[in-house]
């Protein structure tokens, strides 16, 4: 009777503490992408005028090219340009790996919105494939290949990936993204700093159709059926 109980309030402890890891893991998740929303009027104005400063707020591609064009023309400390985005790229990468380790492949739905629509299925079979036949070099090079990157570090903690070598190799990939995008905008220089200013220049209008193009999207991705789903990689 006693070893009876005993396995109840094991078991009762285990999805206690699952539902408390599920549930700091999605508002993690969620954070990252509020914030994602909240940063992005800013984008367009600070992208023309403080290219470094938005690559700590959002570290998008952009910014990092223009960081590096304003660094090119010593508008902008090129050190600083290169280690501004490193965190805010970073931020959700832990919470990805996590949910993987949590939920598995079905996070690829999650993410997607639709755990089993057809599209979150492709994407599922493509990260998996990835992930198990390409382990490190998948993670290293994540940004530049034609899957999703956030499936990919999903993909690496369903696949047991240990943690210390995500962080290492997250981290490596993170900072060769940074780097290739730095150095993009410090070759081409005045020309990208031309184009971010004019940018700038009509950062209010930029900013509302940003706006107004992410609500159109989501509204659509909400209402589309599903498509057949195609032959998954093998």
């Amino acid at each position: 009777m006693w070893a009876i109980r005993r396995s109840e309030e094991v078991t009762h402890d285990v999805r206690v503490t699952r539902a408390r890891a599920e549930a700091l893991c999605i508002a993690g998740l969620a954070f990252s992408g509020l914030y994602a929303l909240a940063t992005l009027p800013f984008a367009p104005s600070l992208l023309g005028s403080h290219p470094v400063l938005l690559e700590l707020l959002r570290g998008s591609t952009p910014a990092m090219v223009a960081g590096g064009a304003f660094a090119r023309v010593g508008q902008a400390s090129l050190v600083l340009a290169l280690l501004a985005p490193l965190p805010t790229l970073f931020m959700a990468d832990p919470f990805l790996f996590w949910a993987g380790r949590i939920w598995g492949p079905e996070v690829v739905g999650m993410i997607g919105g639709k755990r089993r629509s057809a599209r979150s299925l492709r994407w599922q079979a493509r990260a998996q494939h990835w992930s198990e036949h390409y382990g490190s070099w998948v993670l290293l090079f994540s940004y530049f290949l034609p899957v999703p990157s956030a499936l990919i570090l999903a993909g690496a903690g369903w696949t047991g990936m240990p943690v210390r070598r995500f962080v290492v190799l997250d981290l490596a990939g993170t900072s060769l993204w940074i780097v290739t995008n730095v150095l993009l905008g410090y070759l081409v220089g005045q020309s990208a700093v031309d184009v971010a200013k004019a940018i700038g220049h009509y950062s209010l209008y930029v900013s509302i159709a940003l706006v107004v193009l992410v609500v159109v999207i989501s509204a659509r991705r909400s209402r589309l059926p599903d498509s057949p789903d195609p032959a998954a990689p093998g």
